[in-house]
């Protein structure tokens, strides 16, 4: 920042430090202030600001030359400073005879007031009558003007990127891949993984689909400066089932049933997942692919449970004896209004 606003900005107050605070409490206070304020933790505009302060007052006070600049330019005071000429410190408790090489080379001899400089001089910071002190200091320090960067005082701007490579930083996210069983996925599982030198166990929940990508917190590369580490970005993939496919927390299957059963209705006997034996009930004229819920035989997550889908498929074998056809023509007969339909929508 501009050395002008230094006037305006106490650094010290902005760090919540001493006067004579050390270059390690300086650091410290910096370093706590920009964990609460960076805006990778702190979204609100009030935390950007804040971390703009912070780190334009850490910038200025963790630099030896910088710190000692504004030091003196603040002992100026907002309004104008009265200096103690000759080789004591004034009732400000300010030693101006440390500047009278700089005002020499300015005013074209030794401090203003006297010679050897043993009057008091007074500097107003504005005004028509009152000398620039933006000219002043710039030509003091090595520049035309206090609007310059940071680079000014040769230096201002490598302590710029110091603070900032010193800030949090969160690591880089990481992607790898795992092949589950279908009985993995659907009950969730523990799994061993290796990153490079890295070994470490990952759950994995209940429900999860082929292709998905979970998210494993903390797992990624190290973050710098004390930054959080990285993700991980899990993809899976699911090898499939004979019987069973997931639909969501769903278990989808297929449920065979006799032309009879699916005519006259019917409760069968089938297996779940886990081969536990589910009494289904058919309605009477259920057609093929009419789907029946079993509530509760889905997947179990925390937060829910699914059901199982069993899909009813009519089968018909594939040899008859003269009985079962004269039987299938007889049913047929019985129900030629049906037979138109099913023809209509052929």
């Amino acid at each position: 920042m501009a050395e002008n606003e230094w006037l305006n900005k106490d650094f010290y107050k902005v760090l919540g430090v001493s006067k004579d605070a050390s270059d390690q409490d300086v650091t410290k206070a910096y370093r706590k202030l920009a964990r609460k304020y960076h805006p990778d933790l702190n979204k609100t505009k009030e935390a950007e600001e804040k971390f703009k302060d912070v780190s334009e007052a850490y910038d200025v006070l963790s630099n030896k030359d910088q710190r000692q600049k504004y030091d003196a330019i603040r002992s100026f005071g907002a309004g104008g400073a009265r200096f103690a000429g000759g080789s004591g410190a004034g009732a400000g408790g300010f030693d101006a005879s440390s500047f009278s090489d700089m005002f020499g080379s300015m005013f074209g001899g030794g401090m203003p007031g006297g010679a050897g400089g043993n009057g008091n001089v007074r500097f107003s910071t504005g005004g028509a009558s009152g000398p620039d002190l933006s000219d002043l200091f710039g030509g003091a320090f090595g520049g035309s003007g206090m609007g310059g960067g940071r680079s000014r005082f040769g230096g201002a701007g490598g302590q710029q990127y110091a603070y900032e490579e010193a800030a949090p930083e969160k690591g880089e996210d990481r992607n790898s891949a795992v092949t589950l069983t279908f009985r993995q996925a659907v009950k969730g599982a523990t799994v061993s993984l290796k990153l490079g030198a890295e070994r470490f166990k990952a759950h994995i929940p209940a429900g999860v689909s082929d292709g998905q990508k979970i998210r494993l917190a903390g797992k990624g590369k190290p973050g710098r400066n004390g930054g959080a580490a990285g993700d991980l970005y899990l993809k899976v993939s699911v090898k499939p089932d004979a019987r069973f496919t997931l639909r969501g927390i769903d278990l989808v299957g297929v449920l065979p049933v006799t032309v009879s059963e699916a005519g006259l209705g019917a409760t069968v006997e089938t297996k779940d997942f886990d081969g536990k034996t589910l009494r289904v009930k058919v309605p009477a004229g259920t057609s093929s692919g009419t789907k029946l819920r079993v509530r509760g035989e889905g997947v179990h997550t925390r937060r829910e449970v699914g059901d199982l889908l069993l899909e009813v498929e009519i089968r018909v074998p594939k040899k008859l004896n003269a009985a079962a056809k004269k039987a299938l023509k007889t049913f047929d007969a019985q129900t030629d209004d049906f037979r138109g339909e099913v023809e209509g929508l052929r």
